[in-house]
């Protein structure tokens, strides 16, 4: 299928999702073995984001530059999902894409709320695909629109840099590598390309339910601001987004820098133990993001604000020894130095994880994504 404009010429928007998908799998998929070609899937839910998205990566398909496969994921939520996601299957083939593979997956209700239990057993159901396939990348249609609305929820959580980044453009989960190449192309141009494409894309109720705080940010709240702020409100909130994702990223790396050397110059235990000196001599920024994540290495969850302040008041120093309660079951002493020794001494972190296992700076909020892939 080949999409030509009224005159002839190839519509602006479909080039624009061209040019994304091809320079994100450039950019973040490792060239294959010679003679073959990467193998990326395209979430697609039959909604227009995720639609465009599959109709702008077939092409490089028909080239033969990429293969592209789909993969459809049903929740089971709503009657009638199995026939919406055979359907949305269909369209795929149609499309050229091959293989594509419909998932059910089961909805757990355990307490996360309704739109945070969907997303994580569809990504659970991507990753099952992804394992029988052996594909390179799944890419996602997430748009300006719904980085938008990531940043605008943040802001309302009072959230650090890592949640107002909103959506990185690649992250590997549980060893898959996801790719949002739409993040700077709006809602509005998905429609355009699947006009153009003559495609007919299935739209969730679900995305009007005004029960869900993501609905009321995209059909009342981003309105109403951008009536009284003026237009141009969500593309500036995605642009604040792509300043602080390097920075955030940035930000991380240096804060691992200064685990790794406060875990190196601590005195060996059989829990987590953290030189107090090193800390200290951090800047704050750094420090905290470093407790941050040695409480997610101890096995226990990424801190909320005043739990990460109380833990940074030991850390410093202040108040009593502890312990200081994290979530998941991690606790935190500050203990003496050693006999014999100068020095503040130092942290001790005991979690259900063995203290040998691997750390990774962690987000200072965890970021709330779409509840479906486009």
């Amino acid at each position: 299928m080949t999409q030509f404009a009224r005159r002839g010429r190839l519509s602006p928007d479909v080039a624009a999702g061209r040019r994304r998908v091809l320079d994100a799998v450039r950019r973040h998929v490792p060239p294959p073995a010679p003679g073959g070609l990467p193998l990326v899937l395209v979430a697609c839910s039959g909604g227009p984001d995720s639609l465009a998205l599959a109709a702008t990566a077939a092409h490089f398909a028909r080239r033969g530059t990429l293969r592209v496969g789909g993969v459809v994921v049903d929740h089971g939520l709503q009657e009638g999902s199995a026939e919406v996601a055979a359907r949305t299957a269909r369209t795929l083939e149609d499309l050229g894409l091959a293989p594509v593979a419909v998932t059910a997956v089961t909805v757990e209700r355990d307490g996360s709320g309704p739109e945070m239990a969907a997303r994580t057993a569809r990504y659970r159901g991507i990753a099952d695909v992804v394992a029988r396939t052996r594909a390179d990348a799944v890419l996602l249609g997430h748009t300006l629109d719904d980085q938008a609305e990531s940043v605008l929820l943040g802001l309302a959580r009072g959230s650090g840099t890592r949640s107002l980044a909103g959506m990185p453009p690649a992250r590997t989960l549980d060893g898959v590598t996801y790719l949002r190449p739409f993040l700077d192309l709006s809602r509005e141009q998905t429609l355009e390309i699947c006009a153009a494409e003559q495609l007919r894309p299935w739209h969730d109720p679900t995305n009007h339910d005004t029960s869900l705080m993501r609905s009321r940010v995209r059909h009342r709240i981003l309105p109403l601001l951008e009536a009284e702020l003026g237009p141009g409100l969500a593309r500036a909130l995605a642009r604040s987004a792509a300043i602080l994702g390097p920075d955030a990223d940035c930000l991380d790396e240096a804060a691992h820098d200064v685990l790794a050397r406060a875990r190196s110059a601590a005195p060996a235990g059989g829990s987590l133990v953290l030189d107090l000196a090193v800390l200290q001599e951090a800047h704050p920024a750094l420090r905290r993001r470093a407790l941050s994540a040695a409480v997610v290495a101890a096995g226990g969850e990424t801190p909320a604000y005043e739990r990460l302040q109380a833990l940074d008041c030991l850390a410093e120093g202040r108040g009593a020894a502890g312990p200081v309660q994290m979530a998941g079951k991690v606790s935190v002493w500050r203990r003496r130095p050693p006999a014999g020794t100068r020095g503040p001494g130092h942290l001790e972190l005991v979690g259900p994880r063995p203290a040998g296992a691997a750390t990774e700076p962690a987000p200072d909020s965890a970021s709330h994504e779409e509840r479906r892939e486009g």
